[in-house]
């Protein structure tokens, strides 16, 4: 078993100071939904977290010790799913699973999984925008890393494709920690065993529709 823990983190651009303070602990096995409105700093956590940005200031610990974010790609600690598309255009999907995964039973767990079957001969630039996410993510969740971050896993994915992808998260999370932010809040509270709010740069505990209704997250007749 894991530990990440962040205990403090935060972040402005210029005057404006996305987040104050923002902190959380997760364990493989767990799955931590977060959630906050358009730019309240979701992203931008992920992004620091990854080590793509440079916070103001940042405490973290990985098995209680202390967790430069510099180290997380050179050892392998954290996947992370950005928004938008990452895949290189011009290859195909059977040679993209190849090249991130040199292991054949890492390769063997994506390329038999029953919707990216139907398409490994074909480019990643002739994926449907909802075809790609779901290979994104399925290709990101066999990595060795311990935790995974999921900015948006859900957006534009078909119906079946959401269910699979739920339950193919919820298999890896037996041995992976994994975030999960998406605006199908529905979707993400479903698989999450703990969620959390990032309201006004502060993160607080918001694991029902009621609460994040009294974080303002969602509207009172949503």
């Amino acid at each position: 078993m894991a530990t990440l823990v962040l205990h403090s983190v935060s972040k402005s651009f210029g005057n404006k100071k996305i987040l104050k303070e923002v902190s959380f602990s997760l364990e493989t096995g767990e799955i931590l939904g977060l959630f906050g409105r358009n730019g309240c700093g979701k992203s931008t956590l992920l992004k620091i977290l990854f080590g793509n940005m440079k916070a103001d200031s940042i405490k973290a610990e990985l098995n209680n010790q202390p967790l430069k974010v510099s180290e997380v790609n050179k050892k392998q600690l954290i996947a992370y799913l950005p928004q938008h598309p990452f895949l290189p255009k011009n290859m195909k999907v059977r040679d993209v699973i190849i090249m991130f995964h040199p292991n054949e039973n890492e390769q063997d767990a994506v390329f038999y999984d029953s919707h990216i079957a139907t398409m490994t001969h074909k480019r990643t630039s002739e994926l449907s925008l909802g075809e790609l996410k779901y290979f994104e993510v399925v290709l990101l969740s066999q990595l060795p890393h311990p935790f995974i971050m999921l900015d948006e896993p859900f957006s534009m994915l078909e119906p079946l494709h959401k269910e699979k992808l739920k339950e193919t998260l919820k298999e890896v999370n037996k041995t992976k920690g994994i975030i999960i932010t998406d605006h199908y809040y529905h979707d993400v509270l479903e698989i999450a065993t703990r969620s959390m709010v990032i309201k006004e740069g502060v993160s607080f505990n918001a694991n029902s529709i009621e609460e994040l209704k009294s974080f303002n997250y969602l509207k009172n007749n949503a």
